[in-house]
This record gives structure tokens, C-alpha cells and sequence, in this order.
């Protein structure tokens, strides 16, 4: 359990409520994460600009965008971030055997996924210095040079998000709760 405050809304200093509304009217309920970054304005409303601009403005579908960040909250090992990120990408339509295979650490039998997500892996293993062979393996999927880029993105968001929920260990949403994962898993969505 934290002992950071998960602000919402109503709690949050006046340079975070702004973000906190717009995802408690998304969502239905403020993400822990997010809550806890509102400890520190700077760090939630650059995760919130970013991440919109990922959303808002990228070109991966929305299914795309949940493999590369369930991917890498299960490289960070977030608990949380997997178990959040499992109900996004189940809602926006990653397919369930794809789901589970990287809650497992695992790539997905779907090629392009599979490619996808073992970029964003490359990514964090090895610090951004990628192999000819990872850029070769990601276009090969169809992707382009540069979307690449964009993975920066969805790597440096997600890692604002499972970097507070490592440091922070907040409790699972009640929507959450059934997705819950802890290192080492196995099976079952």
C-alpha cells in the first residue's frame, strides 16, 4: 500500500485537477497512476500532453497501442500498469490469446503484434540502442522507420506510469481488480 496520496479532482493542487477530470470522465474513476502523479503537476500534465499526443495524434490503432504498453509495464514489472493496461487492451479490442501471451512475457502468435511488442521490449532491454535486426524485424511487420519514433513515445509514457505505480504500489481499481498480475504469472485474463 502507498503512502502518497491518490488525488483526484477534488483533492489535487490546481495545476492537476484539469487532467484528473478529463480522465475520471473517461474512465469513470481517476487511474491510480494518474492520481499519484498528481503529486507532482510537472510529471502528470507532461504524461498527459504525451500521452495525448500518442492517442490523439499517432498512427497506431488503438489495439497496436495497448500491445506496446502492456509490453512494457510487463517489461518494468508494474502490477498495476499490467493489470490496467489488460483491461484497455481487452476494451479495445486486442484479442484475448494475444493478451495473455504478453501478460506472460510471451510474443503473440499475430506477426505484426508479435513485432510490435518485441520492438518496445528492445526498446527497454537495451536502452534505446537498437540492432539493425530489431529495425529490419519491425518493418518486416509492416511497420514504417518511422514509427519508431512513436514507440518512444508509448515507451516513455508508459514508463511515467509504471515507474509511479512501482515506486508508489497502489492499490487495484475495483475495475481493475479482476486483471490482477503479479511477476512471475502464468495464465488466465
Amino acid at each position: 500500500m502507498t503512502s502518497y496520496q491518490i488525488h483526484t479532482a477534488d483533492t489535487a493542487s490546481e495545476a492537476a485537477k484539469e487532467p484528473l477530470t478529463v480522465l475520471q470522465g473517461a474512465f469513470g474513476f481517476v487511474p491510480a497512476a494518474a492520481g499519484l502523479m498528481a503529486n507532482s503537476p510537472a510529471l502528470l500534465n507532461s504524461f498527459f500532453s504525451a500521452f495525448g499526443h500518442f492517442r490523439g495524434g499517432g498512427t497506431f490503432g488503438p489495439d497496436e497501442r495497448q500491445v506496446l504498453l502492456l509490453s512494457n509495464a510487463v517489461a518494468n514489472g508494474s502490477e498495476w500498469a499490467v493489470a490496467f493496461h489488460t483491461l484497455e487492451a481487452l476494451a479495445d479490442g486486442v484479442e484475448p490469446a494475444v493478451v495473455e501471451a504478453l501478460r506472460r512475457g510471451d510474443l503473440p502468435t499475430d506477426p505484426r503484434m508479435a513485432a510490435l511488442s518485441a520492438l518496445t521490449r528492445a526498446f527497454i532491454d537495451k536502452r534505446g540502442r537498437l540492432d539493425e535486426t530489431d529495425v529490419a524485424a519491425f518493418t518486416a511487420a509492416g511497420f514504417t522507420e518511422e514509427q519508431l519514433f512513436e514507440v518512444i513515445t508509448g515507451v516513455a509514457i508508459s514508463t511515467m506510469t509504471n515507474y509511479t505505480a512501482n515506486v508508489a504500489r497502489p492499490p487495484l481499481e475495483a475495475a481493475v481488480q479482476p486483471h490482477a498480475w503479479t511477476a512471475g504469472y502464468s495464465s488466465g485474463v
